[in-house]
């Protein structure tokens, strides 16, 4: 294929002298050199079409190196029924991407509203909208629709136990938005309620949110009972950061009196793919339903009475008032939110409790496994988990982790430290690789 460049030498000199620049490297001035490519990428050079088939091949090949999966930290192994991939494949779903026009656009409009439908379901909570990127940014969205929603305060309370990637990106929004974040400290791998309560007291007509996490990033189950009135009563939200399908076991943000849920939906069926593409959701109670970025499709009539689907408060969208649009975000809004909807409906709530419940068996014979001779331990001994928990190991954690790929094609677990591992199970591992797991870090020192 040969590279198509549709502006000549002068068109591309008008362009740069209109923006006030004379080459394009200019245009990067803000980018640090340490991050520009110092030289092309090392491309291959042309193919025919057999030999980028075998490219390629030759570099899923790579992939099946890893066969289990103990790695979790946000993003977890699940088994994906294979009718979800069959009937998301059908060319009317690939197709039919953004349903600005409602008349046809009704499968699409429609799939949208079950999804938001079962996703307010397991929060608990009674709106739900369907265009958020990841979980990152949902979290992120989540932190600035509080502060839109709470006049002169731009200050929110993040747990130390929140995710780290996902803190990256809040960040990062944080700050190019106004908004102010203070970190709570975290005691014994849990949020500091005691901390919360006096950042409230002493700076309570600052703080719009308070974000705490469900599990955690250690895989603990917080006990958030409480933590809603306590926020409310310095009229601040409380937002909790899940993930999707333990929600089916646990407590919901909802139960909990929180204002929004936001997180990931990847567990909820979407396969393991080099971090993507995923699907962000965010929930939240029907006060709150104005002030939320993305999309929300409703459900009416016709003018004869037949049921149909229509996007609703629609003054949130780009294509009718730009300068007004809470979010752009909608790239993950037609085919991750279908995979979910197709998945949720085969697999049921009935199904995701017994698939949590499979995971935390098999988690729980993998901790006795793995501090059965004393070279390893709980890092948080007492604190409930569903399925992840956190290793304190006496052996190298990079040495282990090499050795179980490459002995096993097993991925024993995410890295903290060179002693430190957090470990994770599903319904798709077996006790025979528990042992085989175990069996790698007896030999490793």
């Amino acid at each position: 294929m040969n590279r198509y460049f549709p502006h000549t030498p002068d068109d591309i000199s008008e362009m740069l002298a209109r923006c006030g620049v004379r080459q394009l490297d200019d245009l990067y001035a803000d980018v640090p050199e340490s991050l520009r490519l110092k030289e092309p990428y090392r491309l291959p050079a042309e193919m025919d079409e057999y030999a980028v088939r075998r490219f390629f091949d030759s570099l899923a090949d790579k992939n099946s190196r890893i066969r289990t999966c103990f790695a979790g930290a946000g993003f977890y192994d699940h088994a994906v029924p294979a009718a979800v991939r069959s009937l998301a494949a059908r060319s009317e779903f690939l197709t039919a991407y953004t349903p600005y026009q409602p008349e046809i656009s009704q499968g699409t409009l429609q799939y949208i509203f079950e999804y938001q439908t079962m996703m307010a379901r397991l929060t608990g909570l009674e709106v739900s909208n369907a265009s958020m990127y990841d979980g990152a940014t949902a979290t992120a969205e989540a932190v600035m629709m509080a502060v839109a929603s709470q006049r002169k305060r731009n200050l929110v309370l993040v747990s130390a136990t929140l995710n780290p990637a996902v803190r990256q990106v809040v960040d990062t929004y944080a700050r190019y938005h106004g908004i102010c974040l203070v970190t709570v400290p975290e005691e014994n791998g849990v949020t500091s309620r005691k901390e919360i309560a006096a950042l409230l007291e002493a700076r309570g007509k600052e703080i719009a949110a308070v974000v705490v996490p469900s599990p955690n990033y250690y895989g603990i189950i917080e006990d958030h009972e409480g933590l809603a009135d306590l926020c409310h009563a310095s009229k601040a939200l409380l937002i909790v950061n899940c993930i999707a399908a333990d929600l089916a076991t646990l407590r919901t943000p909802g139960e909990l009196g929180a204002d929004i849920a936001c997180g990931d939906a990847q567990s909820l069926g979407i396969p393991l793919s080099f971090g993507g593409p995923y699907l962000g959701f965010l929930c939240c109670t029907k006060a709150l339903m104005r002030k939320m970025p993305g999309r929300i499709v409703g459900a009416t009539v016709d003018s004869e009475g037949r049921r149909c689907f229509v996007l609703t408060l629609q003054a949130r969208e780009q294509h009718i008032r730009r300068e007004k649009a809470t979010s752009n975000i909608c790239s993950n809004q037609g085919l991750m939110t279908l995979w979910v909807t197709i998945y949720m409906s085969l697999v049921g709530a009935e199904g995701l409790r017994e698939i949590n419940a499979a995971g935390a068996s098999t988690a729980r014979y993998l901790l006795e496994k793995m501090t059965s001779d004393g070279r390893a331990r709980l890092r948080y001994p007492g604190q409930p988990f569903l399925n992840e928990f956190l290793l304190e190991t006496v052996f190298n954690v990079d040495t282990f982790i090499a050795r179980c790929i490459q002995d096993a094609g097993i991925l024993p677990g995410v890295k903290i430290d060179s002693n430190t591992i957090l470990m994770a199970a599903t319904e798709l591992q077996s006790r025979e690789d528990v042992d085989r797991v175990f069996e790698i870090a007896t030999t490793c020192v």
